[in-house]
């Protein structure tokens, strides 16, 4: 009997978790373990660790299989990474960074950088093949208009894959928050001083306590002048 000790760790963005059941499947170069259940609750920035029992030593880990099932409500789920700890103490970590929506199953390899000659194994061939026909479908390309760069094929950024829609969410709602603390600053009088500080208490009074903590840790590596 091998047992592997695993730990999923969920994102820690807002709806990163989920109520829906997520089960794992270790896939090594001498046979895979059954598939086991990892919890029904995941909570942002939290992870779940557990125990697959295996009936023989499944070699290195090579890929993991995530799998998601709903019972009634869809709750997309948001994996950090996974780590699995052979019995012999080998670590072996596995970044996903990815959303999982509806009843699907995400296979995802060791983190460790491989190139195409270095896949032995037939199932990371084919692990490889199948991600690149994914990634070809998600991104296709149309001419917008002639002499113009080539844009994605779709008519807004919500027909794309969850994950890509993501990242152009996070950039805008980043952007918002700039905009939001540089129209902040500009009320208090931060932007428009024309004199050097005279305390970093000052400083203080026009952030809040916690900025005022972050802007005195900055001050250690680029000082403001002070009379």
């Amino acid at each position: 009997m091998a047992v592997y000790k695993v730990t999923v760790a969920t994102g820690d963005m807002v709806e990163a978790g989920t109520n829906n059941s997520i089960s794992i499947t270790l896939v090594g170069s001498y046979g895979e373990s059954r598939r086991t259940t990892v919890s029904f609750l995941f909570l942002p920035g939290k992870e779940r660790s557990l125990s697959v029992h295996c009936g023989q030593d499944l070699g290195p880990i090579v890929l993991i299989r995530l799998h998601k099932w709903r019972l009634f409500l869809e709750d997309a789920w948001f994996c950090k990474d996974v780590r699995v700890t052979a019995p012999n103490g080998t670590l072996y970590r596995f970044p996903c960074y990815q959303w999982l929506e509806g009843v699907t199953t995400v296979e995802v390899r060791e983190g460790s950088g491989k190139k195409l000659v270095d896949d032995k194994l037939q199932i990371l061939k084919e692990h490889r093949s199948q991600e690149l026909a994914a990634r070809q479908e998600a991104y296709r390309w149309k001419n917008f208009a002639q002499g113009w760069p080539r844009c994605l094929n779709v008519d807004s950024i919500f027909e794309l894959d969850s994950n890509i829609q993501f990242s152009c969410i996070r950039a805008n709602n980043f952007t918002g928050f700039l905009i939001f603390q540089g129209a902040s600053h500009f009320l208090s009088g931060f932007l428009l001083r024309r004199t050097s500080w005279n305390s970093l208490d000052e400083m203080r009074t026009v952030f809040s306590r916690t900025q005022g903590r972050d802007i005195g840790g900055c001050l250690m590596c680029c000082p403001l002048p002070f009379h």
